[in-house]
């Protein structure tokens, strides 16, 4: 049993792992607890895992009014969760982030039922360092985070990533070696041979992002390709703005609400990367040996900042301010296409973070707990 919520650099670690398993141990049988209207709900439906919603919401950060309602959508999450666990019997329970995951651990740990904690993030939310009191095992992606869990408890297996990300149409650049992408390229029916930036905002979009983009966008166009995943919120006005393009220029721009089952095919077409800094970001973009130019997000605490710090430090990525979008983005991203030497070793540093076996040794994590029951 499974259950996770927030972001898709949440749920998607989680179907990293379900996926491993599937290979591992044909018999399995998966339920994903979450909640209703959720990233998870839509996305677990789409790979056909089974979902089941229950009552919850967020404490961190609202009016005390709100927190009481939202503990009392908790307490009944709780009930449910017994019963969900009574009836589904479950060998092991895979949690993540999100507050939805409070009532499902503390469910399963009463009927003693074995729980990993998995942590994408390289540092632990409240939800998060308080479930891993309850856990039997605490799945950690990066060793700086195992400091905050009982040592006893800490596997540091790195950042699970879904097989499509290590099996995309890449060839990743070397110094005067083959460009990279070019059959993804062609997927999205873009040039072969055009220097290609892929922008998107995580699982909801990024407004600020759209905006910058747009200001400079015909300029981009003359140096380069760009596939955009703007987001539900600002679809409207995107492909409105893209109907507006010089028709020579049309043709270098493909805009998306959003992409599912071609996100890696979208990613492993660029040779630059435009983001926020969620999790996803650790674990992707090194798969894909993808430089990036890192956004985070300013009212995410402090999370994507560090996300974002993580890669720069290792030479992987850049970061820009989200308050200085609009003076500094067209330059940096034609800065780093102008420099095929600079996107190569950024690509290398990027691929030397990759954790190809991350997923597996989660997976092999929940079989050996299955049999402590």
């Amino acid at each position: 049993m499974i259950s996770g919520g927030g972001t898709g650099g949440h749920v998607y670690p989680i179907l990293a792992v379900v996926e491993a398993l599937k290979r591992q141990v044909a018999s399995c049988k998966f339920l994903y607890v979450g909640s209703r209207g959720g990233v998870e709900e839509g996305i677990a439906s789409r790979v056909g895992l089974p979902f089941t919603a229950i009552s919850t919401g967020g404490l961190r950060g609202l009016a005390p009014w709100t927190v009481a309602g939202h503990l009392f959508k908790m307490m009944a999450g709780f009930v449910q969760s017994l019963g969900i666990v009574r009836d589904f019997s479950p060998d092991a329970v895979l949690v993540t982030g999100g507050y939805v995951c409070a009532p499902v651990a503390a469910a399963a740990w009463l009927r003693r039922v074995p729980i990993l904690v998995l942590l994408p993030d390289l540092e632990p939310g409240l939800a998060v360092r308080a479930l891993s009191r309850l856990a039997t095992r605490v799945a950690v992606s990066f060793p700086e985070v195992a400091r905050y869990f009982d040592p006893s408890k800490v596997v540091t297996a790195g950042y699970p990533v879904r097989a499509e990300f290590f099996a995309a149409p890449l060839h990743p650049p070397q110094l005067g070696g083959e460009k990279r992408g070019g059959e993804a390229r062609r997927a999205f029916g873009l040039e072969k041979e055009l220097k290609t930036v892929t922008v998107f905002g995580g699982s909801r979009g990024a407004h600020s992002i759209n905006l910058a983009l747009s200001q400079c966008l015909e300029r981009l166009l003359e140096a380069g390709q760009v596939i955009h995943i703007c987001g539900q919120l600002d679809a409207e006005w995107v492909v409105e703005n893209e109907a507006q393009l010089p028709e020579r220029l049309r043709n270098r721009y493909r805009a998306y609400s959003y992409l599912h089952e071609e996100m890696p095919s979208a990613l492993a077409a660029a040779d630059l990367a435009v983001a926020r800094a969620g999790a996803a970001t650790l674990g992707e973009f090194p798969a894909l040996g993808l430089p990036s130019i890192l956004v985070p997000y300013p009212y995410a605490g402090q999370h994507q900042e560090l996300n974002a710090d993580y890669l720069v430090s290792r030479g992987a990525a850049l970061k820009i301010a989200d308050a200085e979008l609009g003076e500094k983005l067209l330059p940096t991203i034609l800065e780093l296409l102008n420099d095929e030497e600079a996107l190569a070793v950024m690509s290398e540093r990027a691929q030397a973070l990759a954790r190809p076996d991350a997923a597996q040794r989660i997976a092999q994590e929940l079989r050996l707990l299955s049999f402590e029951l």
